[in-house]
């Protein structure tokens, strides 16, 4: 999950050129005619998707675009501009100068074209094709004795190999760097005795010809040879290695704003928009049309959404896997729906490939229902809530049977799971929310939602008839953020009209999945139930709103929205227990080829600095807000270390996970008290900004601590917040309740101080 700020989509821009149009392999680029189609690959899809959508452009008729009028409607309410005349370049087949000035020239092109298609687009009302406007930019330019023709989108294929392989690879920090910010990281978490032991331990690590100087090497030549010294280590480690069941403890749910619907055909109807929402997305996917992402003016790594679709976890006795069946020959074309416990295939695509309408989804859904009208007695899903042994067990006894395999084969290659679900029990407005949260991460428990689930499925749409609605996925091929892009792009199509209603093309019955249940798999089935019933009941999960401010008054204080959080976050849980703890927030490395995250370290010895100050009776308000500053600064530079590689974390995994790759023994430093209390994570914490109105939310990693997510809006603040009834100390009300009285008594504390220089 992704912390600092929305990832930008990158406008057109003449620096977003020559690194992709001169990347080595690319097809595209064998000859004249290779180069001529890496321009036009790069004129749609640099210039016209991410000006203007293209589907706001038209060609009048006066100018050349008679046949795209004819074929697409046109309407512009007046003449577009006259391109300019350096667009003639993007045409002609160059043979003048060298290739890298060849490039230069290509790419101011582009910026001028860019330019251009942008005035174009306010004046058009009707939608035309990327390649209409190609034509009409061929029409109306000087002849040339060479033309280039438009390219098809099916054909671009590549576009993001070449963005990947133009990315940066992983740094390995340097070492002392990050043992001078590991002991700079413990001062505010553990005790001087504790910290001067430490000092001890890391001063052996570092020595020079020493075993951190060994491991050191080692990771720097696992990064020459690899593409990301890290991702493998990761994906293994933070999950396919983790044993817990990956509801509550590994798979994140996400709130969407409550529907205005409360009957079936409602629930039907806003599903079938989503399906199609989805489908809509993944065509951008297929296509490589989606705009390459953009932080702090660098290009961020794509590759986590190649990896949502047609994609599940499959458990094994020791560790699991993730397959991708979109990557095969023949990429899926069915969705699994599960309704009263029953799984469907259903086919999501025409014959002639292109996908089913709303009104054709929502007829299958409505065959489904109907043939489903009973709870299944046997909740066959139930059994991927357990721990992940016993799943790996009851998946062998399961699979052995040939009409189980193929029905469990359906479920793990379909491109994502549709849920049908019951309405939850009513309650009051200010806990609605919560149970929403809840529903999304487990389900209710057996006897309400959670047989409606695959929870090894990557994504999970739920929609229930109460109008609640959301998703769950698993964690492991993906972070938050490109999650939430795919669901900000699906709320925003279910807004839109459907103007024309499909033809009602006879279309096959959804495929009901079959089970044969043994003995042993129905005392499978049955301890499933047992662990997760009790899990569902440890859960303690708070949604609120906050509505007093939301990232606007931070950002009128020039301070970073997630900066402000965070630091509140220390003074609400100093106030509860007298003490800070080890924070983690997630930070993105997706600045890099493969990244997924690192840790930003929330718990500073500036934080520690202001949240006494806030207790102390004897330091004025101007100083305490000086200290907040500082504080929130302090976690704005981290943050910025982290996102470019130079966190402690991974850093310190890596090497631990070096030393047991060489055989060697695990160094005193990693058995050492300090660095246990380093990695218990109290505070687990994650920044998952949306354009929608929702809320991410998880479960705690310790038993003894919090999940918190947040999604800063403009006005109001999102927040869900986790804990375990098991546990005596934590309450997640209570948390929130601190956390509220933070927020205020910061925004008061900066409001009745002037600013003054740090």
């Amino acid at each position: 999950m992704f912390v600092k700020g929305t990832p930008s989509v990158a406008r057109a821009s003449a620096d977003d050129v020559p690194s992709a149009m001169s990347a080595k392999g690319n097809e595209a680029n064998k000859g004249r005619k290779g180069r001529r189609a890496t321009v036009a690959t790069l004129y749609i899809q640099h210039c016209i998707a991410r000006v203007h959508d293209v589907t706001t452009m038209a060609i009048p008729p006066s100018l050349g675009g008679g046949h795209a009028r004819a074929k697409d409607g046109c309407v512009w309410d007046s003449a577009p501009p006259t391109p300019p005349s350096s667009c003639k370049f993007l045409l002609q087949q160059p043979r003048a100068g060298s290739r890298a000035s060849r490039l230069r020239r290509s790419a101011a092109a582009l910026a001028d074209f860019a330019r251009w298609a942008g005035r174009c687009a306010g004046l058009a009302k009707a939608p035309i094709s990327a390649g209409a406007m190609l034509a009409f930019l061929g029409r109306n330019m000087a002849k040339s004795s060479s033309w280039l023709k438009p390219v098809a989108l099916r054909k671009l294929r590549g576009r993001y190999l070449t963005h990947q392989e133009g990315l940066p690879h992983l740094p390995v920090p340097p070492l002392q760097q990050t043992l001078d910010r590991y002991l700079l990281m413990l001062e505010p978490i553990i005790s001087e005795e504790e910290l001067s032991h430490t000092k001890d331990l890391v001063r052996d690590f570092r020595k020079p010809g020493g075993v951190g100087e060994r491991l050191q090497k080692g990771l720097e030549r696992r990064a020459r040879k690899n593409e990301n010294w890290l991702s493998d280590w990761w994906l293994k480690t933070a999950y396919l290695e983790y044993r817990l069941p990956v509801v509550i403890h590994s798979s994140p749910g996400v709130v969407l704003p409550k529907q205005d619907f409360l009957d079936r055909q409602g629930q039907l109807r806003f599903a079938a928009k989503m399906i199609e929402g989805a489908l809509d997305f993944k065509t951008m996917v297929d296509n490589e049309t989606l705009p390459v992402e953009y932080l702090g003016g660098k290009p961020l790594c794509m590759n986590q959404y190649y990896q949502i679709l047609s994609s599940c976890r499959i458990p094994g006795p020791k560790h699991d896997s993730v397959v991708n069946y979109a990557q095969g020959k023949k990429s899926p074309t069915h969705i699994t729906v599960v309704h009263n416990f029953q799984f469907f295939q259903l086919d999501v695509y025409s014959s002639d490939g292109s996908p089913l309408t709303t009104d054709q989804i929502f007829i299958q859904l409505e065959k489904i229902w109907n043939t489903s009208l009973q709870t299944n007695k046997e909740p066959i899903g139930i059994l991927t809530s357990n721990h992940r042994n016993s799943w790996a067990k009851a998946y062998n006894n399961l699979i052995k049977d040939k009409t189980n395999k193929e029905s469990v084969r359906t479920i793990e290659k379909s491109i994502f799971t549709v849920c049908l679900d019951a309405p939850i029990p009513r309650v009051s407005d200010d806990v609605y929310k919560s149970r929403v949260a809840a529903q999304m991460l487990h389900g209710g428990g057996s006897r309400w939602n959670s047989g409606n689930r695959w929870f090894d499925k990557t994504l999970q749409f739920i929609v229930a008839e109460d109008g609640s609605c959301g998703l769950m996925y698993e964690h492991a091929p993906s972070e938050g953020p490109p999650i939430v892009a795919l669901l900000d792009h699906i709320v925003e199509y279910t807004k839109k009209p459907e103007l024309v209603r499909s033809p009602m093309i006879p279309l096959p019955m959804p495929k009901k999945l079959r089970f044969n249940i043994t003995p042993e798999i129905k005392n499978d089935i049955e301890n499933a139930k047992q662990n997760l019933n009790i899990m569902v009941q440890d859960l303690d999960i708070k949604v609120i709103v906050f509505h007093q401010f939301g990232k606007n008054f931070p950002k009128s204080e020039k301070i970073s929205p997630d900066a402000f959080i965070q630091i509140a976050l220390q003074l609400a849980y100093y106030r509860m227990y007298g003490e800070l703890c080890s924070t983690y927030e997630s930070a993105s490395l997706r600045m890099f080829r493969l990244g997924r995250t690192d840790t930003i370290r929330s718990t500073s010895v500036d934080a520690l600095k202001f949240v006494q100050s806030m207790t102390a009776d004897n330091i004025q308000d101007q100083e305490k807000a000086e200290l907040l500053r500082r504080a929130t600064q302090a976690h704005r530079s981290y943050t910025d270390m982290a996102i470019r590689g130079n966190a402690i974390d991974r850093h310190l995994l890596g090497l631990k996970l070096q030393a047991i790759e060489d055989l060697v023994s695990i160094p005193e430093l990693f058995m050492d008290t300090a660095y246990a209390v380093a990695m218990h994570f109290n505070l687990s914490t994650s920044q998952v900004p949306a354009k929608t109105d929702c809320v991410m939310c998880f479960g705690p990693v310790v038993p003894d601590g919090y999940g918190v997510c947040y999604n800063p809006m403009e006005e109001h603040i999102n927040f869900a917040i986790s804990a375990f009834n098991s546990c005596s100390e934590t309450n997640a009300a209570r948390l929130a309740h601190y956390l509220e009285q933070a927020l205020l008594d910061m925004r008061l504390l900066l409001q009745s101080t002037p600013k003054s220089k740090l």
